[in-house]
């Protein structure tokens, strides 16, 4: 079954390079005719993505603060100008101070957990209250989270308390907007290699041993996560929501390394 996305218009928040889960996100669902917008933030980020989104037919991109109000005010006002709705946002915006992802979680000061709550969490809160009024007849809100969300990840620290709260977000966001036929996901893929993924300490080893070790002797590509977004955005998602859909060639599943691989 092809699934189409024709006629279809989103925000993809997040395509920090060609890299990216959500330039895999984003790339996928060009392929099945949705129409996209992006955002960025800082005139770096928007150097590298202003040929990627000319690459999928964009004329929209938007430098958006999602810490500042007024920033957001006006990337979504201009959405509404443009397009009058939208029918799905990709949210794939997360940060903390990586100099506190090393060392003792208990180390975490408050600044940096305060900031990373915020922007890892609360954005996609703030994101769904004013892309909903966009979405008069229904839609799709999707985030990124990961494992270290509910298993203690080495190197993740903070970012594992953050993640634990979108996906609790993603719960309670779909409660609520249920009512309006918006549907709230999160993905959750294994390692990849990413420039977000590689400013986490021991990425290499991380992402070798995953693969050595899920069922599928494989990490996720951007490829299966892109196609796992065309899904839930689709129709063929319609009864989907409040889900947290892993990615990560099966690693969830395991209590331990496989047996060539135990230590």
């Amino acid at each position: 079954m092809t699934i189409s996305m024709q006629g279809k218009r989103g925000l993809i928040m997040g395509v920090a390079n060609e890299r990216s889960i959500a330039w895999g996100i984003a790339k996928a669902m060009h392929e099945a005719g949705a129409e996209l917008a992006f955002s960025y933030q800082g005139e770096a980020f928007g150097k590298r993505l202003e040929p990627l989104a000319e690459s999928v037919g964009s004329d929209i991109m938007v430098d958006v603060d999602v810490t500042d109000d007024a920033s957001m005010d006006a990337a979504f006002g201009l959405l509404k100008e443009r397009w009058g709705r939208l029918d799905f946002v990709v949210h794939a915006i997360a940060f903390s101070d990586k100099n506190e992802l090393t060392g003792r979680f208990i180390n975490t000061t408050r600044d940096n957990f305060k900031t990373s709550l915020a922007i890892s969490c609360y954005s996609f809160i703030d994101v769904a209250k004013r892309a909903s009024e966009l979405m008069p007849d229904g839609g799709t809100l999707l985030t990124l989270t990961y494992q270290g969300s509910n298993r203690v990840t080495p190197f993740y620290n903070v970012m594992g308390v953050a993640k634990a709260a979108l996906e609790s977000a993603t719960r309670y966001l779909a409660n609520d907007l249920g009512p309006q036929g918006i549907r709230v996901n999160a993905i959750s893929p294994g390692p990849m290699k990413t420039l977000a993924g590689a400013a986490i300490g021991g990425a290499r080893r991380t992402y070798k041993h995953t693969e050595q070790n899920t069922p599928l002797r494989a990490n996720a590509t951007l490829e299966a996560v892109g196609g796992t977004a065309v899904y839930l955005a689709s129709d063929a998602g319609a009864c989907t929501t409040g889900e947290i859909i892993r990615v990560d060639g099966g690693f969830h599943v395991l209590g331990m390394p496989q047996p060539d691989h135990l230590v």
